[in-house]
């Protein structure tokens, strides 16, 4: 591959669109670069589990016809794409990371049918965790994804094989989902943007829990700009969601810029003491908020009382596991991981008045973070406790010398912020002195998802670190 494919590959999505549209690029020359790209990287990462090449390649031929007829484009249009493989996608091998559900689906979700009709070119899927569960990506069908960055670490999940494949310049666009940091935890492992939505902004269909809050689906990117015009195609209101926001997609696609001078910014860098967090992750947290005081904004430390969001999350995501997985796990009692096993039985033990006190505490906790929004602007956090960790282990099983009791409690910092269902954007935020990656979580008060980018690109333009190339891949270097 040529150096001049490589910078291609790692050019902005909005860059990519631009020379698309004028016609100084076509479709099929960008899938080609990014093809070529998938076959020299993606054998030492993993990202990318299915290749439809010939598929995409017929798409993007397609593609330039529409250009060259001169007819109306969506958003994406000819713009490469993975698909995470919890995602289910027509035609196309679906696998969920567990052979009890590997396949080909006969139907898109609907994040999938938006994102086909804003027109870009899907390529394949993209590696996941066992039906998504854990913040570590691997599998028993295709292994493990690797940090790009490191190849001996992991790539963060349930979203790590997009991340990796966009760190790694596979893709520049990325679609995910997430409960308990699954867009943002492997964001900040892999230096690329993740958002974890407001509950409705991207509808969800079909869902057996279509009235949930926790799972969100949503953007991934290298900048947060190209992340806002994913968001674009595939926010809005459909009638197939209870829970589906009114407000069209489109609104993502105006311009992010804002002057932040008197912006009101809080900062943690342990969620206000709850959670241990790593000193190399707490003193990127706390650059962060330096970055922003230079932008002319009114920095204090402080956070909500998040209390009551472990109880919250842990309560309501047993109840849906059970719901998933119970059946499942009852027809194939060793198909299943210990993890999602576990949790499943324990959303078996809940009463009815164990899911109702988690109902009132998701209230009150709901009200005690609006009232901190009425006082701060913005939140920012560390996204993960860690730095991103050997591949070879299921977890971290410690924190700053705390234990982890289970696969979940080293993710406390991104999954009590889904319990307050406030919008979240993992950006990157620097790198550790041995060049790991670090993100911080910029949070924002409820639906408030546009400041929240806003906010985000802002950052990234006072810091440029997601120009950084992954080094475990490549020598680096900046875009």
């Amino acid at each position: 591959m040529t150096t001049t494919d490589d910078d291609l590959c790692f050019r902005t999505a909005l860059d990519l669109s631009a020379l698309l549209r004028s016609r100084e690029l076509s479709a099929r020359e960008l899938l080609e670069a990014h093809l070529a790209r998938i076959e020299r990287v993606n054998p030492a990462v993993n990202a990318i589990v299915t290749l439809v090449a010939d598929r995409a390649r017929e798409a993007a031929r397609r593609a330039d016809e529409r250009i060259a007829a001169g007819e109306e484009l969506g958003p994406l249009h000819g713009l490469p794409i993975a698909h995470k493989d919890l995602h289910n996608t027509a035609g196309i091998r679906t696998s969920h990371g567990s052979p009890l559900a590997d396949g080909v689906p006969d139907q898109d979700d609907l994040l999938i049918e938006r994102i086909r009709a804003a027109g870009a070119i899907t390529l394949g899927k993209t590696n996941v965790p066992e039906f998504g569960a854990g913040s570590h990506t691997f599998n028993p069908i295709f292994g493990a994804t690797h940090n790009p960055h490191d190849l001996g670490r992991s790539a963060g999940g349930s979203s790590g094989g997009a991340a990796a494949a966009l760190a790694s310049g596979m893709v520049p666009i990325a679609d995910g989902s997430d409960t308990g940091g699954s867009l943002r935890n492997p964001a900040s492992f892999c230096n690329v943007v993740g958002l974890r939505p407001s509950p409705g902004r991207v509808p969800n269909w079909p869902s057996l829990t279509a009235w949930g809050t926790l799972g969100v689906k949503g953007p991934m990117a290298r900048t947060v700009a190209d992340t806002a015009l994913l968001l674009s195609a595939i926010a809005g209101p459909d009638a197939r969601s209870p829970i589906a926001l009114e407000e069209p997609g489109a609104r993502f696609a105006r311009p992010l810029d804002r002057d932040l001078t008197g912006l009101r910014v809080a900062w943690s860098p342990d969620l206000g003491g709850l959670v241990p967090v790593e000193p190399e992750v707490a003193a990127v947290v706390e650059s962060a908020a330096e970055v922003f005081t230079g932008l002319g904004c009114v920095v204090e430390r402080a956070c909500p009382d998040l209390t009551e969001a472990e109880e919250v999350f842990r309560t309501l995501r047993a109840s849906v596991f059970e719901v998933t997985f119970g059946p499942l796990m009852d027809r194939h009692p060793d198909g299943l991981k210990r993890a999602i096993r576990e949790n499943a039985e324990e959303g078996r033990k809940l009463t009815g008045p164990d899911i109702g006190r988690a109902e009132v505490l998701h209230t009150l906790l709901f009200h005690r973070v609006r009232e901190f929004f009425g006082r701060y602007d913005v939140l920012l956090l560390p996204v993960s406790q860690v730095v991103p960790f050997d591949v070879g282990i299921e977890y971290p099983t410690e924190v700053a010398g705390v234990a982890m009791d289970d696969y979940l409690d080293w993710m406390r910092s991104a999954y009590l912020i889904s319990s307050t269902g406030s919008p979240a954007l993992s950006v990157p935020a620097g790198f550790t002195p041995g060049g790991l990656p670090v993100g911080v979580q910029i949070v924002g008060p409820h639906r408030a998802d546009f400041a929240v980018l806003q906010v985000g690109h802002a950052f990234e333009r006072a810091t440029g670190h997601w120009r950084r190339r992954p080094a475990g891949i490549e020598s680096p270097g900046s875009i």
